[in-house]
């Protein structure tokens, strides 16, 4: 026995009205639609939403941190060096400019010129040093090569104060195996003096610039140097005309970044050559010890308004250098 099938109703059956196609129900004119505002996903691709007022509050702890830990001393140092202290003879909290004055003559100035000497000398050295490394890291058919210099630059740019002067102390000190073995100290080898701090600022300056440009070297494309080769240039061609013009911005960025950790160290200097080599830091840790002269309490503050302002300088420098390397090798 055979069952009749189903008919399946149409749109048009099951629509009262008869379906928006079926005849003679149609309007007679289109009804006029009101006008929507297009927003969200709907929007067109020109005209996206904004975001809303309150968007900004994510960045509200962030700026609330950055304000307490950066704003309130650096306000703190800049009203302490326009101030006068309290065993002033003008009386404490007058304005007055003698701190900055003073901060910037005898010692003081020999100290400031000292570390801005010290930090460019080994800053151009680690530069110099630390390129041909990350070339020789980036280049490497190794990964596992690669990934333990770049762990143990990690470490090692991280590697300073107490524990660094210790352990160059007890290898290249007056009695440091190194100099007992070598008989340094016969060739006029002191570890206690500028050269010998310049060589302990390289062992963690050298990895930094290791780290710091490793992203530039990773960004040269095969395709210049291939194309470089294929007019007959030779390597050292390549890297005059093409390669060291590209990666400039991010050597001078390097630069920058290596001056700056330069200037602000302080342990290892402090340990090792004591006041043997003038040093900015050295001179803010005796003042904020109360080794000035009467009137002068407020110098440590002056002195650090100094550094802020070589600091600021100098990142001054660094932010466009890094802006316009990154569109070059992006």
């Amino acid at each position: 026995m055979t069952t009749a099938p189903t008919p399946v109703p149409t749109p048009a059956a099951t629509d009262p009205s008869g379906g928006a196609g079926a005849p003679g129900t149609a309007p007679a004119s289109t009804p006029t639609v009101p006008a929507q505002r297009c927003t969200g996903a709907h929007a067109p691709a020109g005209r996206r939403r904004r975001p809303r007022g309150g968007s900004w509050l994510a960045a509200l702890p962030l700026l609330v941190f950055f304000a307490i830990s950066f704003g309130l001393p650096a306000v703190a140092i800049a009203t302490g060096a326009f101030t006068a202290s309290s065993d002033s003879e003008t009386g404490a909290g007058q304005l007055t400019t003698d701190n900055l004055t003073a901060s910037v003559q005898g010692a003081y100035w020999t100290a400031l010129l000292s570390s801005v000497k010290l930090s460019a000398l080994t800053a151009l050295l680690g530069t110099v040093i630390g390129l041909p490394i990350a070339q020789a890291v980036v280049t490497s058919r190794y990964k596992a090569v690669r990934e333990a210099v770049l762990s143990a630059s990690g470490v090692l740019a991280n590697f300073g104060g107490l524990p660094l002067a210790f352990a160059f102390v007890a290898t290249l000190g007056n009695a440091g195996e190194l100099t007992k073995l070598l008989h340094l100290t016969e060739h006029g080898w002191s570890l206690y003096s500028f050269t010998g701090l310049t060589v302990v600022y390289l062992y963690f300056l050298v990895p930094l610039m290791v780290l710091s440009i490793t992203p530039a070297l990773d960004g040269l494309r095969v395709q210049w140097r291939e194309a470089a080769h294929n007019n007959r240039a030779t390597t050292l061609q390549y890297w005059r005309h093409v390669a060291l013009p590209i990666l400039f911005p991010s050597l001078l960025g390097g630069f920058v970044l290596l001056f700056g950790s330069a200037f602000a160290a302080y342990a290892t200097a402090a340990a090792m050559v004591g006041a043997t080599v003038p040093l900015i830091s050295r001179s803010i840790a005796d003042a904020l010890s109360g080794n000035v002269l009467v009137g002068q309490g407020n110098l440590a503050l002056a002195l650090s308004l100094d550094m802020i302002v070589v600091a600021a300088l100098v990142m001054a420098v660094y932010l466009p250098l890094q802006r316009r390397s990154a569109r070059w090798l992006s």
